[in-house]
């Protein structure tokens, strides 16, 4: 049985709104409000939503890129909330991420050589030369070549500089790797080459992944586990397989019926999503999800449901199933 390598417990960010001339906050965006989860060693944990779900603020967050309002970070049992800066740049050693978009997160002024050797420097490992000798097998593991260590980011496609984010991201050797979109801004035929890569990296190195997307193809096909986000709640927790045959929360139901069918024969059965997701700052009382809801109760809309386990590793957050839960 795999252990946790991250668990995560009632995590928040809030960000205040202010106005006035003095900056006086009159409420806060709820980018991330209260989510629980764990990650085994070894597996990928899928985390789907839509835009404005805090998907990307929760990985941010993982990483202490930006700073969490309340809850709880434990990464290999040490609490990394309360890491100073310099304990956590250490930590970050095994903990790396790969961005959405490679050619903003990649310096422009420098080769990649430079590029992939600054983690090293920065952790102190090894010497010039066995450092460039890494840099050159690392491109050599991502699919590209040594004589592109010279060469700068502008002379890449988009899906070579994806490959030269994840080679950066793997230089340290981590056990943790967060993914935020890391396909979404490459071609349907790049994404699948990157997709592949990530898995065979996986294997090789025994990594662990959270791949963040608003793709269901994408995280189906890379996913152990999936965790679905709307507005900064985790609303449905449970195995790729499970997700896709059996969806639990309405809102799931909709986000699958959503993705389209090479089928013109087979009918969509479940409800399609109305209307917009509503404004963080001023979330519905209850269930977040009760304003598109189809299947909304008088309950959802007085009582903010908990995530619950349902069935053996299968958790959701709606109030349809607490006689279940009950029982």
């Amino acid at each position: 049985m795999s252990k946790a390598i991250l668990e995560v417990e009632n995590l928040k960010k809030y960000f205040p709104i202010t106005a006035g001339v003095f900056n006086r906050k009159v409420a806060d965006v709820k980018a991330v409000d209260d989510i629980s989860f764990f990650v085994n060693e070894g597996e990928t944990l899928g985390i789907v939503g839509e835009s404005g779900c805090g998907k990307s603020t929760t990985g941010r967050m993982l990483m202490r890129l930006i700073e969490p309002t309340e809850g709880k970070i434990s990464f290999n049992g040490k609490e990394i909330t309360k890491l100073s800066d310099y304990e956590m740049r250490k930590l970050r050693k095994d903990m790396q991420m790969v961005f959405q978009d490679p050619f903003a997160s990649l310096n422009p002024r420098h080769s990649v050589e430079q590029i992939l050797e600054e983690p090293l420097i920065v952790h102190g490992i090894g010497d010039k030369a066995t450092r460039k000798k890494q840099v050159r097998e690392m491109l050599e593991v991502v699919g590209l070549s040594g004589y592109h260590a010279k060469r700068y980011p502008h002379q890449f496609s988009g899906g070579q500089r994806q490959r030269i984010g994840i080679a950066r991201a793997l230089m340290t050797r981590p056990k943790l790797i967060i993914a935020d979109e890391p396909v979404s801004a490459l071609d349907v035929s790049i994404q699948a080459q990157v997709l592949n890569l990530l898995e065979d990296l996986q294997k090789e190195f025994g990594l662990t992944y959270i791949f963040i997307a608003h793709d269901l193809g994408v995280i189906k096909h890379i996913s152990d586990r999936v965790g679905v986000m709307y507005l900064g709640r985790m609303v449905e927790l449970t195995t790729a397989k499970q997700l896709y045959d059996k969806p639990l929360h309405p809102y799931t139901e909709a986000l699958l019926s959503s993705v389209p069918i090479p089928d013109p024969e087979i009918a969509v059965t479940q409800g399609v999503l109305s209307g917009d997701i509503p404004n963080p700052a001023d979330p519905p009382n209850g269930c977040a999800f009760h304003t598109r809801c189809s299947k909304c109760m008088e309950i959802c809309k007085q009582e903010r449901p908990l995530l619950q386990e349902i069935e053996d590793g299968h958790m959701v957050a709606c109030h349809l199933y607490e006689k279940e839960i009950a029982n």
